[in-house]
């Protein structure tokens, strides 16, 4: 096998056969690296030892026995993967964390699994490139039932050097898996076929320019690339920094508003258009049908809306609806109450004014946290659902996005909550609507001081650079900014301490064309992954000759 060093991408060869298991780890590693060390140059080497080990049970064993064997290896890779990445988990929850280590490798070693079996079955050396439809796909589809967990998404890890990709404006991070997918396969197929590597070897030359030139077309796009501005406002963020596990569930409300209005510290101005406070930030449940005349929002009005008429105040909140017993369609997270009635909680965003409450519901939950799987079928196991303070149980949804509007600066607001942040198609929804502005709520202080809240925060940068759309974070503990469209963050607070930004931001209204049309590239990976399930059909059932 050959081992990749070097400061500049150098190959130097060592003929020797390695043990799976050292495969299985230097691959794990590898993808691993980028978030760990926040340099993404590490994964364009890391599928290519499981390829190698994938290549050689091919070549080496019986079908059945090399795709048992492969399997074991590669769940076992997946599952380091795993938790090299996301082990913070079991601060929210041990059992939580374990069924998502367990799930998300299963499903990672039966796709590659999936691309293995296809691939020999063609017989091609082309079908060696087939696994980037596949993966492309498996991500896509990931993101689209109640079991999504997509942190690993492949391109994520390119968030960490957002100037290497300004032009996910046209392709999303679906394009930095592909762009990742192809390098690993160039190199394994460089590899495979024994050439002995010079530093300026032809080999190198072609490894070196597919990673180069994507990144030298980015900067292009990060130092030439202007945006004319349509909207602009100031906005301050208020980081109230309230102890999710101890205090912010069981503490009353008023006294954590007096709390954020002493973190404010007359920082809102006359000349203040938004004010931004982070995911339930108001404890209390709001019956959606008299909202408009809670007592908990009318503090906001005989305090900051009395002083400041014209602010717009968004915070997160926990709203319930009530349903007659006898209405139809009621949704399938409703529970009954002892009278008979039901009711739909959510985890809500809300614009307050002077006048009235607009509301946004979150409805990309998290599993097992905000939402049974599947709850028309497992409804009566959801009091398993992990407690994170609150409530509990699967929360609501709503079919459509929302945008949240100040008719008198003619303003769109994209209300996102939390996890919503990580879905890049689902995003595009807000800006095809006309969202001017991205507002980001978050709680962030489930998972303690680890890498969790790190990721989450510059995946929003990839937001920021898909839609160009400018970003303001809040978070409950931190970290708070600002993102420009470019993905650079500008004010960011220090986690877990009380602190209040002000900042100018700038809106829009052009599309991009990710906006403009999603991800093309992951529809167009499905649709040739279909085909690819007919083919391994036929080629599993052909006769043989």
């Amino acid at each position: 096998m050959y081992i990749i060093i070097g400061n500049s991408c150098i190959l130097a060869f060592v003929h020797f056969k390695i043990h799976p298991f050292f495969l299985c780890i230097l691959s794990a590693v590898l993808l691993a690296a980028g978030w760990q060390f926040h340099f993404s140059l590490f994964i364009f080497f890391g599928f290519v030892p499981l390829l190698i080990l994938e290549d050689n049970f091919a070549n080496q064993l019986l079908p059945r026995k090399a795709g048992l064997k492969l399997f074991g290896w590669s769940y076992f890779t997946f599952l380091l993967w795993n938790l090299l990445v996301t082990w913070w988990i079991v601060y929210a929850s041990l059992s939580g964390a374990i069924l998502a280590f367990v799930c998300n490798a299963l499903l990672m070693s039966m796709v590659f699994l999936f691309f293995s079996s296809i691939k020999n079955k063609i017989n091609k050396p082309w079908a060696i490139w087939l696994l980037i439809p596949i993966w492309m796909a498996w991500e896509h589809g990931h993101t689209l039932w109640d079991l999504t967990w997509t942190w690993l998404t492949v391109g994520n890890v390119l968030s960490f050097n957002q100037q290497w990709v300004q032009w996910f404006e046209y392709t999303g991070v679906s394009g930095g898996t592909l762009w990742i997918l192809f390098v690993n396969i160039l190199v394994f197929e460089i590899i495979k076929s024994k050439k002995r590597l010079k530093f300026f070897s032809r080999s190198i030359l072609k490894i070196v320019l597919v990673i180069v030139l994507p990144i030298l077309i980015s900067y292009s796009f990060y130092y030439l690339r202007r945006f004319k501005v349509d909207k602009k406002i100031e906005v301050v963020i208020a980081q109230p920094n309230v102890d999710p596990y101890n205090v912010k569930f069981t503490l009353d409300y008023r006294s954590q508003f007096l709390k954020m209005l002493g973190v404010l510290n007359n920082q809102v101005s006359k000349k203040t258009d938004y004010l931004v406070l982070p995911e339930t930030f108001i404890t209390e449940n709001l019956n959606e049908e008299t909202i408009n005349e809670a007592e908990e929002l009318q503090w906001f009005r005989d305090s900051l809306l009395h002083k400041f008429p014209n602010l717009k105040i968004i915070a997160g909140g926990n709203t319930y609806m009530l349903f007659n017993k006898n209405q139809k369609n009621i949704p399938a997270t409703a529970r009954e109450d002892d009278r008979g009635f039901y009711y739909d909680v959510y985890n809500t965003a809300l614009q307050i004014d002077s006048n009235r409450v607009q509301i946004y519901h979150k409805s990309k939950l998290v599993p097992g946290v905000e939402r049974m799987p599947f709850p028309a079928l497992f409804k009566p196991l959801e009091k398993l659902a992990i407690d994170l303070g609150g409530t509990m149980g699967s929360l609501g949804v709503q079919e459509k996005r929302s945008l949240l509007i100040d008719n008198r600066k003619g303003v769109a607001i994209a209300p996102v909550v939390c996890y919503e942040s990580i879905f890049a198609d689902y995003m595009t929804e807000y800006i095809r609507l006309g969202a001017n502005f991205i507002f980001l709520i978050t709680n962030d202080g489930w998972w303690d001081n680890t890498p969790g809240y790190i990721h989450h925060l510059n995946y929003a940068k990839l937001r920021a650079i898909e839609n160009r759309r400018q970003i303001a974070r809040c978070a409950n503990t931190g970290i708070s900014c600002f993102i420009d469209e470019f993905g650079s963050i500008s004010q960011p607070t220090t986690w877990w301490k009380e602190s209040v930004i002000m900042g100018q931001m700038n809106g829009n209204n052009d599309l991009t064309f990710f906006s403009r049309f999603g991800d093309i590239l992951s529809y167009s990976a499905c649709i040739c992954s279909i085909l690819l399930v007919f083919v391994w059909i036929y080629l599993r059932f052909k006769p043989k000759t």
